[in-house]
């Protein structure tokens, strides 16, 4: 997909709008997030719209399905494999992104459409999208759906949809966009294989979630993994995965779980590796606890600018949950053993830019890294922490 692709739309044919009405009649008297049955579909269309072909048939139904249950518009494009991302901006310009940056498509929609298809998709998720609240974001299926309209969008309404990944890349297809491969997956394989206790931080989209679950299907399919995420992302390639996923309140402020319940339940629940989706604010304590009660290999995901951003993230989270500095950085030691940094190149390349271990040694709320490898340019340098690998898998060996 590049600059320029339109998704063909079938053409509107007489009778099509009494077939969505009809049909949108039928879902009101069940439930409005199930998806039709597709002879419900082909009554509608066979009731109200004059077909000629069973190819016009077919896109016909998938029409009135996007548009009554999916993403309408930009339906098309979150059916194409290799699309992330699909934004629509103030001015109703839409952009994908296939994994190289965001590349404009010459589709556009106006303000009132970008409006409609935006208060539909958090209406079906149960949310509240207008004037007086001009913000908020669902998942519909897997995608992740943000929307912003005026006044606080200046321009226009704004639609940002976050896609799961169709296909999931293997560890060693990943690092084929990695300089100096060989070291990383060597030092990777190593903690993985020692069970250490990790994080891996980077900013939006610089494959956090994509290297998390590359990371887990090399696990051992004996041991059983409970993720835990607020929104279902990772598609792993593992045969025992217990995924738990958080949920928001309803309009009275009532029924809402948040990681910090999912992570108390999942260690009730026999884990091998506690795995959280992302850690962003006081729920970092509860996946600490869980880091130090024994369950080794657990890993997280955090935002982040830098490797040595990521103790003064982790301290402003545990601050959150009312965690001095240092008890916070008594239970960070603890708990953490490295820091995993990815980046995002100009031209859409994700990799690591440094591995470091955190130190278990320290005064009070100071928390240091050490760097075990560190990308330069297109160099990968070896730091003094690559020595104490094997030391903090001889600690680990002994408390097992």
């Amino acid at each position: 997909m590049g600059r320029g692709w339109t998704p063909k739309r079938p053409e509107k044919v007489g009778g099509l709008t009494a077939a969505k009405r009809w049909l949108a009649s039928r879902l009101n008297a069940h439930d409005h997030q199930t998806k039709p049955d597709r002879a419900v579909v082909a009554q509608a269309v066979a009731k109200h719209v004059p077909v000629t072909s069973s190819s016009q048939a077919q896109a016909t139904m998938q029409h009135m399905v996007d548009d009554l249950l999916g993403l309408g518009p930009l339906a098309e494009f979150s059916r194409q494999p290799d699309v992330t991302d699909i934004i629509v901006d103030g001015r109703g310009r839409i952009w994908t992104d296939t994994g190289t940056g965001l590349s404009r498509t010459e589709t556009c929609l106006d303000a009132a459409e970008t409006k409609a298809l935006a208060v539909r998709l958090l209406g079906q998720g149960g949310k509240r999208l207008d004037e007086g609240m001009p913000y908020g974001d669902v998942q519909i299926g897997h995608a992740r759906i943000h929307a912003v309209l005026p006044p606080i969008a200046t321009e226009g309404p704004q639609l940002s949809i976050r896609l799961p990944s169709k296909t999931q890349a293997s560890l060693e297809t990943l690092s084929t966009d990695w300089h100096g491969a060989e070291k990383w997956l060597n030092v990777i394989g190593h903690l993985m294989q020692n069970r250490a206790n990790m994080l891996i931080s980077g900013a939006t989209g610089s494959g956090k979630t994509t290297l998390l679950a590359a990371l887990l299907a090399t696990v051992d399919e004996g041991q059983r993994l409970l993720t835990i995420e607020d929104t279902p992302e990772l598609n792993i390639d593992h045969p025992h995965v217990v995924g738990l996923a958080t949920r928001d309140a309803n309009t009275e402020g009532q029924g809402g779980i948040g990681l910090p319940v999912l992570i108390r339940q999942a260690l009730r629940m026999r884990p091998d590796r506690v795995i959280v989706g992302e850690c962003r604010g006081a729920e970092v304590v509860d996946f600490l606890t869980a880091m130090n009660t024994g369950h080794r290999g657990a890993i997280g995901t955090v935002h982040a600018n830098s490797a040595a951003d990521v103790p003064a993230r982790l301290h402003a989270m545990a601050a959150l949950a009312g965690l001095g500095p240092t008890s916070a950085a008594l239970q960070i030691r603890s708990a953490i053993d490295v820091v995993i940094q990815l980046t995002r190149g100009e031209e859409g390349r994700r990799y690591p830019a440094e591995i470091a271990l955190l130190s278990k040694t320290g005064n009070g709320a100071e928390l240091n890294l050490i760097p075990v490898l560190t990308t330069v340019g297109q160099q990968v340098i070896e730091g003094t922490g690559l020595g104490l690998l094997d030391s903090l898998a001889t600690v680990h060996r002994r408390a097992a």
